[in-house]
């Protein structure tokens, strides 16, 4: 009833959001958001209303279980305020972040920018975040609460803005080093268009170094999955370079893919430096999937426009093993994972399939990627 009675309102609270700056509304979303997940009766009100317990959607990627395959994306979260809250709203997992080893407070404002008429966002805020070890701090005491539930959380880091590209690997380092024990999962954030020079470390040689790195840790630290998480906007050629790159130093996924620097299919281009997200990078998100999906078996983590059930299963059926939804959340509601998951569900068990994973091992038995 609580669900219905918000998905009824959404279109309402909505618009009183939307009058709000879009780091204002956050701010208040977050401050009620943050007192949910430190109160175990809040939490089990969200989970009653909007939790997803559905065995048929429980999938496996990178050595871990999920019990379905819809998180949040990275930036929504980054300091991890609501670490404990994700669950109770239905996602299967959240990656928090992206977070640097130095706290900083990202670019100046105003830095996101609503464009409702094509539901989507531009934002350049800059890897604004209160630093790696505040937030592994806020993550174990969050990990050690009695009502703390099982989805994988996982950690996105990028590079301190004030140090300089070529000091960036021993600043990744650092970030990992701090995060790993707090984290099921890590993902490298290489990709964003909000620090300058950061797509650089995209190029072969910086690449190459980063992923050999956070490989060595592993026989250091413990094993952790890390993943890597690329750009839409990579030629042909880069994204090849970068897939052989990360099978050749053993990292466990890609996550296809950031926000865009391009502006195709907006009704009208706000004139706002930054990355673009929501609906219109659907279609080069799944493209950049597909594109992926034909050179690597690596896991993929589908991420840009998705914003439905029917928008879900075409990043199933390019491919993907987990998907990742942030700009649809905001457009769409808290009842988005509970809708999506449903039409993931019977996609997932149609055909005589038993549940998602039966339904993903027959689609990657049909479809073996290309030597590449």
């Amino acid at each position: 009833m609580i669900a219905r009675a918000t998905d009824a309102l959404y279109p309402l609270i909505k618009r009183v959001l939307f009058r709000l700056e879009p780091e204002e509304a956050h701010a208040r979303v977050f401050a009620l958001l943050g007192f949910a997940a430190r109160h175990p009766g809040a939490l089990r009100l969200l989970r009653s209303a909007y939790g997803v317990a559905d065995p048929r959607l429980r999938v496996r990627a990178f050595g871990l279980e999920f019990p379905n395959p819809l998180g949040l994306a990275a930036g929504m979260d980054k300091d991890g305020t609501a670490a404990a809250v994700w669950g109770a709203f239905g996602f299967g997992t959240a990656e928090l972040g992206t977070v640097t080893t130095q706290a900083q407070p990202g670019n100046p404002r105003p830095r996101a920018f609503r464009l409702p008429a094509d539901r989507a966002i531009v934002n350049r805020m800059g890897f604004n975040n209160a630093g790696a070890a505040a937030l592994a701090e806020r993550l174990a005491a969050a990990r050690s609460a009695s009502w703390w539930s099982a989805e994988p959380i996982g950690v996105n880091v990028g590079k301190t803005r004030a140090v300089a590209l070529e000091d960036a690997v021993a600043d990744y380092e650092e970030a990992l080093r701090t995060a790993w024990p707090v984290a099921d999962y890590l993902v490298l954030n290489v990709s964003s268009p909000n620090t300058p020079g950061l797509r650089s470390l995209q190029e072969a040689k910086p690449l190459a170094e980063l992923l050999a790195r956070a490989r060595d840790l592993r026989g250091e630290l413990g094993d952790r999955p890390v993943l890597l998480k690329v750009a839409p906007d990579l030629s042909e050629e880069a994204l090849a370079e970068a897939i052989a790159l990360a099978e050749r130093h053993g990292v466990d996924g890609l996550v296809v893919a950031n926000t865009t620097i391009a502006r195709e299919g907006l009704t009208q281009d706000p004139g706002e430096a930054g990355g673009l997200s929501g609906a219109p990078l659907a279609a080069r998100a799944l493209a950049v999937l597909r594109a992926a999906r034909a050179r690597t078996a690596l896991p993929l983590v589908a991420s840009g426009g998705i914003e439905s059930g029917v928008d879900a299963i075409a990043r199933f059926e390019a491919g993907a093993t987990l998907v990742q939804v942030y700009t649809g959340w905001i457009y769409e509601g808290p009842g988005l994972p509970r809708r999506l998951l449903r039409d993931v569900a019977r996609w997932a068990t149609a055909e005589g399939h038993a549940d998602l994973d039966a339904r993903l091992r027959a689609r990657d038995a049909a479809h073996r990627p290309s030597a590449g």
